[in-house]
């Protein structure tokens, strides 16, 4: 089960398939997801298939909403990979960018990960991917190496930078 998670702006919820046609938009340029390790999505139904298939097994993964709108502006997900280690992403609308969102919704899922007793949550993000890597850092997570030629991806091979957080690291 997913917990709803709220902020002072914010109000994360179960991502759902039909959270597809808000962030299609998003999820089909180009630019947005340069940094990912698919290619844009061709249509919304694909994408809801993805959500769908997407929030099963390890992986859970919250739409970012605005309090009193529950349109999804974005997500974020975190994926088990073994006892007291997740792995974290997130996507956030370009129209929503550079208003604080980003951090405000990942710290709600970070705090919810450490009170459930994880004891590190890492990211893998592209090299080249700058305002990714500026949010890690923000939210004080550690650089920790690199991957070299780690993805095949749409756009070539591509190496990964690891960031992670400790528990007794987090500052919230």
């Amino acid at each position: 089960m997913i917990p709803i998670l709220a902020t002072a702006r914010l109000t994360l919820r179960p991502r759902v398939a039909t959270d597809a046609a808000a962030l299609f938009p998003t999820m089909r340029d180009p630019a947005a997801m340069t940094w990912w390790s698919r290619p844009p999505f061709t249509d919304v139904a694909e994408l809801a298939d993805h959500f769908a298939m997407r929030d099963t097994g390890p992986w859970r993964a919250w739409a970012i909403t605005r309090t009193g709108d529950d349109t999804a502006i974005g997500f974020v997900s975190a994926g088990a990979r073994r006892p007291g280690v997740t792995e974290i992403g997130y996507l956030l609308a370009q129209d929503a960018a550079g208003q604080g969102i980003a951090a405000e919704a990942v710290s709600a899922v970070i705090d919810r990960l450490f009170v459930e007793g994880d004891r590190r949550v890492f990211a893998d993000t592209d090299p080249e991917n700058g305002r990714s890597i500026a949010l890690l850092r923000r939210l004080g997570f550690t650089l920790e190496g690199r991957l070299r030629g780690e993805w095949e991806t749409h756009i070539g091979v591509r190496d990964t930078l690891l960031f992670g957080l400790l528990r007794e690291e987090w500052r919230r």
